[in-house]
C-alpha cells in the first residue's frame, strides 16, 4: 500500500477518487434490468423461471419456486451442532440490540382542544435478498439474520427470503436453517433483478411485498433502484468499505489484517487507514504485503488495495478525524489509546467499532448491530438497516370546536397567501356556518 502525506495535491486526488464514489451503471446494465422487471410484471412465474433456468439451475419448475417444509427439515439435518451454537449467539444479540430500537405510538395534548399523535404501524410484507456465492458453498448466513430479525421485531406479518438456487434446484441447508430460526414465512428459490421484480411486482406465486432489503451484484442493486417507489427499499449500496484511524499506539498487524478482511470481499472494495504516525504507517504498509501473501483470495484483495486503499499520514488525529467525516466510511475502526475521547467528534459513519479488539467482522456476524450500512458517502445522511426500516409513521390530528375556532383565521390567512382559496373555504365554510348556529343537511 502506498503512504501518501495529506494534505497534498496528490492526496486530494487519490482521496477524491474513493471517497463518495457511486456505483457507475453501464447503459446496457440499465436497459437489461429494465428488461427483466418489464417481463417479470408481464409473464410472472413464466419470467422468473426462465431466468432462472438460463442463469442458475436450467431444471427448475415453478412447483420448485418455493422451497417445501420437506427442504427445511432436511437442511436441519445436514447442519452440525456447532454452527447452530454460533447461529443461535449471533440471533439472540442481534434481536436484543434491534428490540432497542422499538418506537412507540404516541399521543399529545399539549394545546386545549388540540389531540396530536403519530401511529407506528409495520408494513404489510418485506422481502429479504440474500445473495448467492460460489453456487450456494459459502452461503451468506448473516445477510439473512440481518436482514429478517427486524422485520420480525417490527411486526411484518409476512417476511421472505429470495435468494438464487443451486444449479441442482436446491438452496444450502445453512441458509435455510438460519431462515427458520428467524421466523421466515417462505423462501424463495430466485436470483438477481428477477427476484427484486417478483418481490416488488408479485406474480401467481410470488406474494408482493412492500419493502425490499439486503445486498446484492450490481443488477441486484440497479434493480432496486428502479423499483423504489413502488417498494421501499433500504438503500443503494456500493462496495464495501473500512476506514482505520490509529496513532502510534495501534498495533500494526491487527490493521493491515482488518484492511485486508474488506480488500477480499471485491476488486472495488476500499480500504484505507489514516494515522499521525509515519513509523506505523510503515509497518502497517509491510504487514499488508506480508499477509497478503497468505491470503487465499490474495488476487481480489491486491487488486483493491492497488486501486482503493490508501495509507494517509496526517499531522495529528484531530485532522485524521475530520477527513474521516468527509469520507463517511461504512466502516469506521478507530485504534487509539484513548478512543472514546475521539467518539463525539465522529459525525458520519456507517458504524463505529472502537477499541483494538473490536474488528469489523465482530460487526458483520456476531454484535448485533446491523451489519447492511451506507456506503459511498451516504453516511453524511443515510443510516443501517434497522426496525425503522420496515415502519411507517402515520399523524393523527383531532381539534374541538374549540380549538379549530382559535387558529382557523390563521389557516385562512396562509391559505389565501398561496393562492388557494379551497384551502380558505374548506376553513371559511365552517366558521360561517358555526356562526349561524346552523348544520348542513
Amino acid at each position: 500500500m502506498e503512504i501518501i502525506t495529506y494534505p497534498s495535491p496528490e492526496a486530494e486526488k487519490r482521496i477524491g477518487r474513493i471517497a463518495g464514489r457511486g456505483i457507475e451503471i453501464s447503459g446496457t446494465a440499465y436497459e437489461s434490468v429494465a428488461d427483466i422487471l418489464s417481463d417479470v410484471r408481464i409473464r410472472g412465474d413464466d419470467a422468473v423461471i426462465d431466468y432462472s433456468r438460463r442463469f442458475d439451475s436450467p431444471d427448475l419448475s415453478i412447483a420448485d419456486l418455493v422451497v417445501t417444509e420437506a427442504e427445511f427439515v432436511a437442511a436441519e439435518k445436514k447442519v452440525d451442532s456447532d454452527f447452530l451454537k454460533s447461529l443461535n449467539i449471533a440471533a439472540e444479540q442481534i434481536e436484543s440490540f434491534h428490540k432497542k430500537q422499538l418506537r412507540n405510538s404516541w399521543i399529545s395534548a399539549a394545546r386545549p382542544g388540540v389531540l396530536l399523535g403519530q401511529m407506528l404501524n409495520p408494513v404489510d410484507a418485506a422481502g429479504v435478498y440474500v445473495p448467492g456465492s460460489q453456487g450456494g458453498l459459502t452461503p451468506l448466513v448473516s445477510s439473512v439474520i440481518m436482514g429478517v430479525i427486524p422485520a420480525k421485531i417490527a411486526g411484518v406479518r409476512h417476511v421472505a427470503v429470495a435468494t438464487p438456487p443451486t444449479k441442482d434446484g436446491g438452496v444450502s441447508p445453512y441458509l435455510l436453517v438460519a431462515a427458520r430460526k428467524t421466523g421466515v414465512d417462505v423462501v424463495y428459490k430466485m436470483g438477481s433483478a428477477w427476484a427484486i421484480a417478483g418481490l416488488a411486482y408479485g406474480t401467481q406465486t410470488i406474494k408482493k411485498v412492500d419493502v425490499i432489503v439486503g445486498p446484492g451484484n450490481i443488477y441486484v442493486t440497479l434493480a432496486k433502484k428502479m423499483v423504489a417507489g413502488i417498494v421501499g427499499i433500504d438503500m443503494i449500496a456500493g462496495p464495501s468499505e473500512i476506514l482505520v484511524l490509529a496513532d502510534k499506539s495501534a498495533n500494526p498487524e491487527f490493521i493491515a489484517a482488518d484492511l485486508l478482511s474488506q480488500a477480499e470481499h471485491d476488486p472495488l472494495a476500499s480500504a484505507m487507514l489514516i494515522t499521525d504516525s509515519k513509523p506505523l504507517a510503515q509497518a502497517v504498509a509491510s504487514a499488508v504485503k506480508k499477509q497478503l501473501s497468505a491470503l487465499e483470495r490474495s488476487d481480489i484483495a491486491e487488486k483493491s488495495l492497488s486501486d482503493y486503499g490508501e495509507i494517509i499520514l496526517v499531522e495529528n488525529m484531530a485532522a485524521a478525524v475530520d477527513l474521516a467525516n468527509r469520507i463517511a466510511p461504512e466502516h469506521l475502526e478507530l485504534h487509539m489509546e484513548s478512543p472514546f475521547e475521539y467518539l463525539s467528534l465522529i459525525r458520519n459513519a456507517g458504524a463505529v467499532f472502537i477499541g483494538e479488539y473490536t474488528p469489523e467482522p465482530i460487526g458483520d456476524y456476531i454484535a448485533g448491530p446491523n451489519h447492511v450500512l451506507p456506503t459511498a458517502g451516504t453516511a453524511r445522511f443515510s443510516s443501517a438497516l434497522s426496525v425503522d426500516t420496515f415502519t411507517k409513521q402515520t399523524s393523527l390530528i383531532h381539534y374541538s370546536r374549540e380549538a379549530f375556532l382559535r387558529e382557523a383565521s390563521d389557516v385562512m390567512r396562509l391559505a389565501n397567501t398561496e393562492g388557494l382559496g379551497a384551502h380558505a373555504g374548506s376553513v371559511g365554510i365552517r366558521l360561517e356556518i358555526g356562526n349561524k348556529g346552523k348544520v348542513r343537511p
